[in-house]
């Protein structure tokens, strides 16, 4: 039995020995060949990407390792090649690829260096994004006070679209699109680039700008100066003869914008147009194809209201864009017969282009307005005297001495606004002393109407307010003009003038 047991001990023994060198040679026979793989990409920019590969299995080793990457498809490393020198004890590897082109297309795969030779993993593709276009900026040239041409050019979109480009400018160096900018179109090339609205006698920078999805790039910068920007516009129409040289009506812009203002009396509704001089020379501003629109062309149609009036006229010249409003005016405030509770209504004399309205006012403040509204136009206190101001927080108008008097509201010179309240008198060598020295006082009447009972010797005389000669009317029983001739009184007598401030006219009646 003891015998036995010790053969079954050492027969163990050889079998195990047996199987354990069997085993050793078995290992060494089946170790695996070195082998990667190329398992990611990240991080792609304009110019750079991150690949990632992972070794499976080493073999008898290997020497180098890396990314190898080119344009063309299978890239090995006698194309570009990024060597892993990072950690050695790990299998995955990161390799970052610096120095490609924009919005290209690369291949890339993990290498591997071995006795045998070079391996490889998977091919992976990436796109670098693309970067902002390459834009330059043209010459601009000013063509009016208010407006400017020039434009720029895209010569590379950066590789990818441009799908939008223009100008941005600016008073201020290195305009961007959060500045002023125009819009004109998308893509390559060269583009024209029109500004308007701008302000009279100021320096103006410039820079083109292009963008793609990479963002937004601007060109060189330029700069130009506006000429002085003021323009005028004259009203000729069938209201007074079709006559630009006869123009009595003017509208204006100042130097700030390009938005022409003023008033128009148009006594019918026969049509009309604005001339920039006083002949049909052009430029001439018509009615534009749709309502509220102007048109420069020759064959353009006549502007036209839809019931004669008075009219305050915005023409926007950059826009070719105009508006009309019917005005009436009043007087209001605590020097009026209802404070600031209704306006004192004026009638408007078209012969001597005023607007009046004569009527009692004590001490107190008071304004223009237009259309009993605060909200079309009024006028107030204006930075010198006897001016008035649009501005809506122009201060009071003041009176300190009460009275009967013609107030008198002067619109007919664009953008300057003129007021005046005004007694009546006459003045020559018909009246006393007659040597243009002693006024006789007229009387306020109805409608806006003086007059006066007085012995008047033969001689002339003429009308003039507040005893002075700011304001002076002469000429003829029918037509009575500012600063006009004076009048005759053919003999000695007793005479009744009347002077009718509206209708521009006189009577001089011998009792």
């Amino acid at each position: 039995m003891k015998r036995k047991s010790i053969y079954m001990m050492i027969a163990s023994f050889v079998t195990a020995a047996v199987v354990f060198a069997a085993c050793t040679k078995e290992m060494s026979d089946v170790r695996l060949n070195a082998k990667l793989t190329t398992t990611e990409k990240m991080n792609v920019t304009s110019d750079s990407a991150t690949v990632v590969g992972f070794i499976v299995s080493e073999g008898q080793g290997i020497t180098e390792k890396g990314i190898c990457y080119s344009t063309d498809s299978l890239p090995t490393v006698d194309d570009n090649k990024a060597v892993y020198s990072g950690n050695e004890n790990t299998a995955a590897f990161t390799v970052k690829i610096g120095g490609l082109d924009y919005a290209t297309k690369y291949y890339a795969r993990a290498y591997g260096v071995t006795a045998s030779g070079t391996i490889y993993g998977e091919q992976l593709t990436f796109t670098t994004l693309p970067v902002v276009p390459t834009v330059t900026t043209a010459d601009f040239t000013a063509t009016s006070g208010t407006s400017a041409t020039g434009g720029g050019s895209i010569t590379n979109n950066g590789g990818a679209a441009v799908t939008v480009r223009g100008v941005c400018y600016s008073t201020q160096h290195n305009p961007t699109i959060s500045n002023d900018k125009t819009t004109d179109g998308d893509g390559m090339g060269d583009f024209t680039s029109s500004l308007s609205g701008l302000s009279g006698k100021t320096t103006y920078y410039v820079r083109a700008y292009a963008t793609n999805s990479a963002g937004t790039a601007y060109g060189n910068e330029v700069s130009f100066t506006t000429p002085e920007a003021l323009v005028t516009l004259y009203a000729a129409g069938d209201f007074q003869g079709w006559d630009p040289a006869a123009a009595t009506d003017s509208i204006m812009n100042d130097q700030a914008n390009s938005i022409v203002r003023g008033f128009v009396y148009i006594s019918n509704t026969n049509g009309f147009k604005f001339t920039s001089q006083r002949n049909w020379d052009g430029p001439n501003y018509g009615a534009g194809a749709t309502a509220g629109t102007l048109s420069t062309d020759a064959n353009a149609g006549n502007l036209n209201v839809p019931e004669a009036g008075y009219y305050y006229f915005e023409l926007n010249l950059a826009d070719m864009t105009y508006t009309a409003t019917k005005t009436t005016w009043g007087v209001i405030g605590t020097a009026t017969a209802d404070a600031w509770n209704s306006d004192q209504p004026m009638t408007y004399s078209p012969l001597l282009k005023r607007w009046f309205a004569t009527i009692p006012m004590t001490a107190g403040e008071y304004k223009f307005r237009a259309n009993s509204s605060w909200d079309v136009m009024n006028l107030g206190a204006g930075a010198a005297a006897d001016t008035l101001s649009s501005d809506p927080s122009a201060g009071n108008l003041t009176l300190s001495t009460a009275g009967t008097y013609s107030v008198m509201l002067n619109l007919s010179q664009p953008l300057v606004y003129t007021y005046a309240l005004t007694t009546w008198s006459i003045i020559g060598s018909s009246t006393p002393g007659g040597d243009w020295s002693t006024d006789i006082d007229l009387t306020p009447g109805a409608n806006n109407t003086w007059s006066v009972t007085a012995n008047l010797t033969a001689g002339e005389f003429k009308f003039r307010a507040n005893h002075g000669w700011d304001y002076n009317l002469g000429g003829t029983p029918s037509e009575l003009s500012w600063g006009g001739a004076n009048i005759t009184v053919p003999a000695d007598g007793n005479y009744t003038i009347t002077l009718d401030l509206v209708n521009g006219t006189y009577t001089l009646t011998a009792n």
